[in-house]
């Protein structure tokens, strides 16, 4: 792995593209989502992290299928109970170190929930929680087969099916 500075055309600033020349597989049992009373599932089991952007947003690269960007303070957390580590992370002050350990996980599970909260949870023991800004869109996840879910100021969740 090896930082390389690319123009972040898409925010208009320099921004930091951890890429790894490695194909990873991924596994994706099917391209919908599962919506619950108060949730959905987001089919992103099975995908890796094979990219990690850094301007002002974090984004996640999972596969070639789909992507987590993330435009507020967020946190990870590893392990249960006295061993728990909680960090919070900043993409607007690029304040994202620790996401770094993200890349190479495989996504075990990833819920939004109806409330504009996000959580992930890798293999490799992290778990990445986003909840809803007042003011701002605190994250979005492009899925397979074009589906699309946005948490809105607010807290309330803008949903795409994508193909259907």
């Amino acid at each position: 792995m090896e930082p390389l500075v690319s123009a972040a055309k898409q925010w208009g600033r320099i921004g930091w593209l951890w890429r790894c020349s490695a194909v990873h597989r991924s596994v994706v049992n099917e391209s919908s989502l599962a919506e619950h009373d108060d949730r959905w599932i987001m089919n992103l089991r099975g995908l890796t992290v094979v990219e990690i952007g850094i301007s002002y947003q974090l984004s996640l690269l999972l596969g070639t299928e789909a992507r987590v960007v993330l435009g507020c303070p967020f946190a990870l957390t590893q392990g249960v109970g006295d061993g728990r580590q909680d960090v919070i992370l900043d993409p607007g002050r690029q304040d994202v170190t620790a996401a770094i350990g993200l890349f190479g996980a495989t996504v075990l599970s990833a819920v939004a929930f109806k409330s504009g909260s996000m959580r992930l949870v890798f293999d490799n023991g992290w778990h990445l929680n986003s909840r809803a800004d007042p003011s701002f869109e605190a994250w979005e996840v492009l899925g397979p087969g074009g589906w699309r879910i946005i948490s809105m100021p607010g807290g309330k969740l803008a949903v795409w099916s994508g193909r259907g």
